[in-house]
């Protein structure tokens, strides 16, 4: 748990959960699972680095739950969940054996999905209590992959941690009444996103980009990393990726078409790319 923050968990006897599905496919789907049993007891605390997402498996449980100073005593039934956000100092125990899901969300992968979905300045507030069947389930699927040891490969992870995240942006996140400053705007960005579009197979510079947002490069650059959770490099190589592994599906295109068409400097290079982020081989999209 290390790699996600400062986290302690420990069952009644003070040892470590009895864990599993620990880590995910190769890619770069932002997502991990864990499943997790505390047997007799529970106690969890964190100031996570990433968001984290609890979905309570155990048939029943009392929990004393503290977030952001504020506290919930409550008893809850399977498909309970709670939402920490990165950074938020958070603690809960259970006095009974404690079946947990706990899906790691890294903040640059929904930052870029809210950005996608016209919510650019969204924030994931802290949620100490809930049930939604869908990202339950959603969660579940993960977790099922996982155990059974990723059978349908990264792709199809990747594809369900994508929806996974849009279930967090459309329904838990929250724009703030004021923007932030120092943020990129959505029209700035509807723009930049419209340009890389239209030339995805021509060159694409950081100085275009930053003239579309008035801004200078240097400044352009740190904006938009804080505000889509990616330099503008990487987010014009998601867009050619998108593009490309739309092609991809539909097969009527050879790789090295594709590359040409989508801007990559030739098949090698998008195939890297394909691998790098989708953890797997072009033809693997056919």
């Amino acid at each position: 748990m290390a790699k996600f923050g400062q986290v302690r968990w420990a069952q009644k006897d003070g040892s470590p959960p009895t864990t599993s599905q620990a880590d995910g496919p190769a890619g770069e789907s932002g997502v991990r699972v864990f499943r997790a049993l505390f047997d007799g007891g529970a106690h969890f605390s964190a100031t996570p680095g990433q968001h984290l997402v609890f979905v309570q498996m155990s048939p029943h449980l009392r929990l004393d739950c503290r977030m952001a100073g504020r506290r919930l005593r409550h008893e809850t039934v399977q498909g309970a969940l709670a939402i920490c956000p990165a950074g938020m100092d958070s603690s809960a125990d259970a006095d009974g054996t404690a079946d947990m899901l706990l899906v790691a969300v890294k903040p640059t992968q929904l930052a870029l999905a809210a950005a996608e979905d016209s919510a650019l300045e969204a924030e994931l507030p802290e949620r100490l209590s809930g049930y939604d069947q869908t990202l339950q389930q959603a969660a579940q699927s993960l977790a099922a992959e996982g155990a059974q040891g990723y059978p349908n490969g990264p792709l199809f992870w990747s594809e369900a941690a994508s929806r996974f995240i849009g279930r967090l942006v459309s329904d838990y996140t929250s724009t703030p009444r004021r923007p932030f400053r120092g943020r990129l705007g959505q029209c700035a960005l509807r723009r930049i996103r419209d340009y890389v579009l239209t030339n995805l197979a021509e060159p694409i510079e950081v100085a275009d980009l930053a003239a579309l947002a008035g801004r200078s490069s240097f400044h352009f650059s740190r904006v938009f990393t804080r505000s889509v959770g990616m330099t503008p490099y990487r987010y014009v190589v998601h867009l050619r990726l998108q593009a490309a592994a739309r092609h991809m599906r539909d097969g009527r295109m050879g790789l090295a078409e594709i590359a040409a068409d989508t801007g990559f400097a030739d098949q090698s290079h998008l195939s890297r790319w394909v691998r790098r982020v989708y953890g797997v081989a072009p033809s693997e999209f056919a």
